[in-house]
């Protein structure tokens, strides 16, 4: 079950960096196309966005998928808040605190 989790996990990190890459196209054909401008700019940005985005979100949203199932698979908490980190940060505000508290108001100035 771990081979498998590293699996979704590989296949995950490669999808959703594809996906991004495809993201960033989106961007140089809007530009291309405000460069262009025109009846083709129109063309392609309307390509883009009916036909080349939707298709790109869908593939995103199928590849974080398969991460979330990967990192559940692998017994991850990428999701969860780890109380140890939360607790570290109370204790280091409530001597922060204390710390002022003690200290003369001449000393503050």
């Amino acid at each position: 079950m771990k081979k498998f989790a590293i699996i979704l996990l590989k296949i995950f990190s490669i999808g959703i960096t594809i996906t991004l890459f495809a993201g960033g196209l989106t961007v140089i054909g809007y530009i291309v196309g405000l460069c262009i401008g025109g009846d083709k700019a129109a063309s392609l940005c309307a390509f883009i966005y009916k036909q080349y985005f939707p298709w790109v979100i869908k593939f995103t949203a199928i590849f974080a998928g398969i991460g979330l199932i990967g990192m559940y698979l692998n017994k991850m908490k990428a999701l969860a808040i780890e109380k140890d980190g939360e607790e570290t940060v109370v204790k280091e505000e409530i001597e922060l605190e204390e710390e002022t508290e003690n200290v003369s108001p001449e000393e503050k100035e």
